[in-house]
């Protein structure tokens, strides 16, 4: 059960694929322009990385090793597809809105690296678990840097108007503003884990000291 917990938790925090191992930075760049869209976004790549982790997994001894990323790609894609037409028929809107970027999760380096480096060398539960836990971290991920844009590019968040008399800054809604989102997450959570690395190495030295 532990096991399980650890390869759920790793893809929210030390292997999140946005902030950590940055994976996927087009479809982030692209969708994350308001909460709406990264919701749905993380919800597609979440579905995909599950539908294929789960097969990769099951399969995993009977596809030749010669032949295993075309094998990958296809089981991938059928998921895509399969996610595709689900969003046009009941959300066309935010399929409209996801644009090619939805179709594009078939070479998402997110999901073709957890079939590579997962789901091909472990048992279907362990992969559900990386599955979840990666695709909740992508999701997240996403709407945090969303929050931002959306609400310093257009005063909202999920289209409601926070901030009366605001000035938009239009910067944050185009691909620079993404950029810098992103870039400043990054070095706030690499400052708070050299922080703690630091503090913890201070506090063993002074125990150590104590002896």
């Amino acid at each position: 059960m532990k096991r399980l917990f650890y390869e759920f938790k790793k893809g929210i925090t030390i292997e999140n694929p946005t902030f950590a191992l940055v994976l996927g930075l087009c479809p982030t760049l692209a969708v994350s322009t308001s909460v709406i869209n990264a919701v749905g976004m993380g919800a597609a790549a979440t579905f995909v990385l599950l539908g294929s982790n789960i097969f990769i997994s099951t399969l995993r001894n009977f596809i030749p090793d010669r032949i295993r990323i075309p094998c990958f790609i296809v089981i991938i894609a059928t998921f895509v597809t399969i996610n595709e037409m689900v969003m046009k028929a009941y959300f066309p809107a935010l399929n409209r809105a996801l644009g090619i970027f939805v179709p594009l999760i078939v070479v998402n380096c997110i999901v073709l690296g957890r079939a590579e480096a997962y789901a091909c060398k472990n048992p279907v539960s362990y992969s559900i678990f990386d599955a979840l836990g990666m695709g909740l971290g992508f999701t997240l991920a996403l709407i945090i840097i969303a929050s931002i844009r959306e609400l310093l590019g257009n005063g909202t968040i999920l289209g409601i108007p926070l901030i009366k008399g605001f000035e938009p800054v239009t910067m944050m809604v185009l691909a620079p503003g993404a950029l810098l989102t992103i870039g400043l997450l990054i070095g706030l959570i690499n400052f708070y884990h050299i922080r703690k690395r630091t503090h913890r190495e201070i506090t063993k030295v002074g125990c150590n000291g104590c002896k």
